[in-house]
């Protein structure tokens, strides 16, 4: 009897061992080329990988003293090796506390080094200089394809390092935030990404971080075949500003939105972003630009609604917003309204956050 069958279907052969036993096989010794793969980049990432805690203090109603009660758990991953660790926002909000435990099982207190809600991530700090940490290795999100593999791992439950494989199942989606923003171009997966998953890394087939586990659309919770995270491309141009100033440096523009924007788009019938009023003292104000008045018999009148920035349609505030995302301080940016059914351009210099 042969030890191997060949199946030869059009010009591609499969080999397929044999598995009637007649010649005996070790198992240690046999692996797939996938199999092998996969074994490989668990090894290479999973001394990346954290676990973490978040628990909050509470007043139990038997006695005033306040207790600490475990909120929830996630998973994070070592970002640089001076104790940096990067996770997702949820994972740590509302806590009064965040432990971090290695791979080794040692346990260290974290703080919070700057926190971006609108993208879901966090990048926190552990005070070990006895520990050898290891950075993950990073990729590039923009050179992923449907069909890719994929694999996760993390603490779904609580349990300690897990991985899960999967495939890129679709680019280009779309996720709320905490803070109720859109996340763009967030990579959908099938590979299992439970509760604790959470703020851990999705990895290519080269063991490089392409993206941050970051949610699962499932009516149980539990993971259903969609997951998602953010892309690793993303997670570069934030984190390293989350380090630096504690918060992502969108620039601003110079213009106060209306609030309940929605209710006044419907109320009017337009789409853009409805300017309530400009900042003494800016590029808007300077060139003109105008915000809501009120006209002589107390109607409220509309002044320019913006329509386009640097040749990108504005159709509402999250589109303003991820604009602005992509610009730095003392960037030039062309900006077009709509004011009494007239087209206008403003050349506007952006300028840094005001601090509070």
């Amino acid at each position: 009897m042969k030890t191997l069958q060949h199946l030869i279907i059009g010009l591609v052969v499969i080999t397929i061992p044999n598995f009637g036993f007649s010649q005996e096989i070790d198992y240690t010794q046999f692996k797939t080329s996938d199999e092998e793969n996969n074994i490989d980049i668990f090894k290479l990432a999973s001394p990346s990988v954290v676990h973490i805690t978040n628990s909050r203090l509470v007043r139990s109603f038997t006695s005033l003293n306040p207790q600490e009660v475990p909120q929830g758990t996630g998973t994070g991953f070592v970002w640089s090796e001076d104790g940096l660790i990067v996770t997702n926002f949820h994972v740590v909000q509302q806590a009064n506390r965040v432990t971090v435990t290695l791979q080794d099982g040692s346990s260290y207190e974290a703080i919070p080094v700057g926190l971006d809600p609108d993208k879901d991530l966090a990048v926190l700090r552990i005070d070990a200089p006895e520990v050898n940490f290891v950075p993950v290795n990073l990729g590039d999100s923009s050179l992923l394809e449907v069909g890719r593999k994929v694999i996760a791992i993390g603490n779904p439950f609580g349990l300690d390092n897990t991985m899960t494989v999967g495939v890129v199942s679709a680019l280009g989606r779309e996720i709320d935030s905490i803070s109720r923003r859109k996340i763009r171009d967030v990579i959908q997966t099938d590979a299992a990404i439970n509760p604790g998953n959470s703020g851990g890394p999705l990895l290519n087939s080269l063991g490089q971080l392409v993206g941050v586990n970051t949610a699962i659309y499932s009516p149980s919770g539990a993971s259903s075949g969609i997951g998602f995270a953010i892309p690793v491309n993303t997670v570069k141009r934030i984190v390293p500003e989350l380090i630096a100033y504690g918060r992502v440096q969108t620039p601003i523009l110079g213009i106060t939105p209306i609030p309940q924007p929605d209710y006044y788009r419907q109320l009017w019938g337009i789409e853009g972003v409805i300017v309530l009023d400009v900042i003494e003292g800016s590029d808007p104000q300077r060139l003109g630009m105008r915000g809501l008045q009120r006209a002589q018999r107390g109607q409220i009148q509309l002044g320019d609604v913006i329509v386009e920035i640097a040749g990108q349609a504005v159709g509402d505030e999250d589109d303003f917003a991820n604009i602005m995302e992509q610009h730095k301080p003392g960037d030039v940016v062309t900006v077009k309204t709509l004011r009494d059914n007239r087209r206008l351009e403003y050349d506007i210099q952006l300028q840094a956050p005001i601090t509070r």
